[in-house]
């Protein structure tokens, strides 16, 4: 299937690891130009050459250095087509252990960085509507639906940037631009494997992957599918809604959880 992608100008925010770095490669291989962020510049470098990309660092938390990167990014090849804000992170905490500090710092992190770039991008994208190339897809989670009840910050913030991303996407309604959220469960990212790796093995239990992977669906993420998301899985809806074939999703908030949630919406 073509998805449109060829000569699409894609800016992805933390691609310089984990799900990020895969969602810029397939971009890449799909024949988008990408552009590749990362707050440190060696590793952004880094992650680019490694699949034929450009690179751009900076902080995206504080809104001026956010619009540095972003005018950055637009010089390199003129303008951008695709905002993947994929940058954020989970914080440990619980109800009573997590102060005004935890909750500001993660709201930084999973939704004004994403705000920054995208209000620093829209004037570009604005100027060149109607324009059926224009995306912004945002990075959430599942548990913007079910969240648990530890971390809640976190899920609160990823709460906030499903909110925003229907709220921009009405904002930019007869422009072309459209921006949805890909909201997905566990992955089976570097860190996720090492997390439950090590606690299997602390419980006693295997410690081979295929046997972690069962332990995860059983206690921690049960769903039809019996198994966890890989990068790639996510990546692949990315490109979807960042190609010519995705053109009619918007403000959406999708799913990629093996059917672990059991609702419609």
């Amino acid at each position: 299937m073509e998805l449109g992608l060829a000569g699409r100008v894609a800016l992805v925010t933390g691609a310089n690891r984990g799900t990020g770095l895969v969602t810029a490669r397939m971009l890449a291989a799909e024949g988008a130009r990408v552009i590749v962020h990362g707050f440190d510049d060696a590793a952004a470098r880094d992650a680019a050459d490694g699949i034929g990309a450009l690179h751009v660092a900076g902080d995206i938390l504080d809104a001026d250095a956010a619009a540095r990167v972003m005018q950055s990014a637009l010089a390199m090849h003129g303008r951008i087509d695709v905002l993947v804000n994929n940058y954020g992170t989970v914080s440990p905490g619980k109800w009573g252990a997590t102060n005004d500090d935890d909750w500001l710092d993660i709201y930084r992190r999973n939704v004004l960085s994403a705000i920054h770039m995208a209000q620093a991008l829209l004037p570009s994208l604005r100027a060149r509507a109607p324009d059926p190339r224009g995306r912004i897809i945002n990075l959430g989670t599942v548990g913007t639906l079910r969240p648990g009840s530890a971390m809640p910050h976190y899920y609160a913030s990823k709460a906030a940037l499903a909110n925003a991303t229907v709220s921009l996407a009405r904002e930019l309604a007869g422009t072309g631009i459209t921006v949805n959220t890909v909201a997905p469960g566990f992955i089976r990212t570097a860190e996720v494997e090492a997390f439950y790796t090590e606690k299997a093995r602390r419980k006693g239990l295997p410690t081979d992957w295929a046997s972690v992977e069962r332990m995860i669906v059983e206690h921690e993420f049960p769903n039809p599918c019996g198994r966890i998301a890989t990068p790639e899985e996510v990546a692949a809806l990315v490109c979807f809604l960042a190609g010519d074939a995705g053109a009619f999703i918007n403000g959406q908030h999708l799913r990629v959880d093996g059917g672990a949630l059991e609702t419609l919406i």
